[in-house]
């Protein structure tokens, strides 16, 4: 019998901040702060109520955040983390620029804020 893999979170990580920048010829730059915390199973995503963003067009503003969202289940999702996905997470914070901002950069820095929790929850508690 295979033994059941951990869920994860196993307990709230919050303010989970990642800043991807890259400047070149194409620029990115996408700033998020998320929180995970425990669910009963699967993987959901909200925008924290209220939150505002300085970025026009506001109307791109939901792209990115559902290209973060999925970045970060993506990620969360990789078979060799061994992980039983039963995560909410809470988009907090985000930080957009007009010249360096678009879906592509939002998918990264959902990739960073994953590994950056799967590391917290491996790291030993205090």
């Amino acid at each position: 019998m295979t033994p059941t893999p951990p869920l994860f979170p196993q307990y709230p990580i919050r303010g989970v901040c990642v800043l991807h920048k890259k400047q070149n010829c194409a620029p990115h730059f996408a700033g998020i702060e998320v929180d995970f915390e425990p669910a009963a199973e699967g993987f959901a995503f909200e925008v924290a109520r209220g939150l505002t963003v300085a970025y026009e067009p506001a109307e791109d503003l939901p792209r990115f955040f559902a290209a973060a969202a999925a970045g970060i289940e993506e990620q969360l999702r990789l078979p060799e983390y061994g992980i039983l996905i039963a995560a909410r997470v809470v988009l907090r914070r985000a930080r957009a620029d007009p010249f360096g901002s678009h879906e592509r950069a939002f998918k990264i820095a959902g990739y960073l804020a994953a590994r950056e929790a799967l590391e917290s929850a491996r790291a030993p508690r205090l």
